[in-house]
């Protein structure tokens, strides 16, 4: 009875060495580092950047407002939201690229706030009186993602002959947002936009399966290939500012950056409708 005892201790005692960080020196590890730091581009980042090549320096100013996850989906086996639940400041990003916007910051002014506070308390070295023409608005972006569709189409194969085989899986859903300008001195709503992007996905697999007596060995080879949902966001959103900088403000479109029509649900009225 003493014997598994013995190695019970002696695999306790491997594990703790293997833990110690005198196994890896003073130094630590050298960490895995994969790919270098990139731009955060969309397709739709070039309309946006070649927009600053327009003449026009009457910029008007952009304020942002709260553009909110309402599709009410949460990732449960992950503890959190399945969407991204930065759009605003995905909005302020593509105003950016625009060059034909100032911001003004209005979604956090906590600091800012408390800088007038201090100021007025004499804690600053500029007076109270610097902030007296803060530059105000024109117009107020404000709006929510408001769909999140699964399965608008799936499907797959799967073939296995004597325990060998192999699989495909595909899958389409769409994000959809609703965005709005509203102007600042009025409050009326000058220009709403509402885009959806559907987003594409597969998987290949493959299993080679062998019976060693009573056990089953099963060897997994395949690849999944999603495209990553919150570029989708970022997407809508940039074309929800492009439409807003040409439709809206009427800068210059340009081909390329035209917005895809479809008449799916146009076809749908005439179907459904009474003959």
């Amino acid at each position: 009875m003493k014997q598994p005892l013995v190695v019970c201790s002696a695999i306790a005692l491997a594990l703790a060495g293997c833990s110690s960080p005198g196994v890896f020196g003073n130094k630590g590890i050298d960490p895995m580092y994969s790919f270098p730091v990139t731009n955060n581009e969309t397709p739709y980042s070039q309309c946006l950047s070649d927009l600053g090549a327009v003449p026009g320096n009457h910029l008007p100013t952009f304020a942002v407002g709260e553009v909110a996850d309402k599709t009410g989906q949460i990732n449960y086996n992950e503890n959190g939201h399945q969407l991204t639940q930065g759009v605003s400041e995905m909005v302020v990003s593509a105003l950016y690229k625009t060059k034909k916007a100032r911001l003004v910051e209005r979604m956090d002014l906590r600091i800012p706030l408390a800088e007038v506070k201090l100021a007025e308390q004499g804690h600053l070295s500029h007076g109270v009186n610097d902030y007296s023409m803060l530059p105000a608005s024109d117009f107020v972006i404000t709006g929510a993602l408001t769909e999140l569709n699964y399965n608008i189409v799936s499907g797959g194969t799967q073939v296995f002959v004597t325990g060998i085989g192999g699989g495909a899986k595909m899958v389409v859903i769409n994000v959809a947002l609703d965005m709005r300008v509203v102007n600042s001195r009025t409050f009326a709503v000058d220009y709403v936009t509402s885009l959806q992007k559907q987003i594409y996905g597969y998987e290949v697999e493959a299993g080679v399966f062998r019976f060693f007596g009573t056990t089953l060995v099963q060897f997994d080879a395949g690849a999944i290939k999603n495209e990553p949902m919150q570029l989708g966001v970022r997407s809508v959103v940039e074309m929800a500012v492009y439409q807003i900088m040409t439709d809206f403000l009427h800068l210059p479109k340009e081909q390329k950056c035209d917005l895809v029509q479809t008449d799916h649900m146009a076809k749908q009225l005439n179907r459904l409708s009474p003959h």
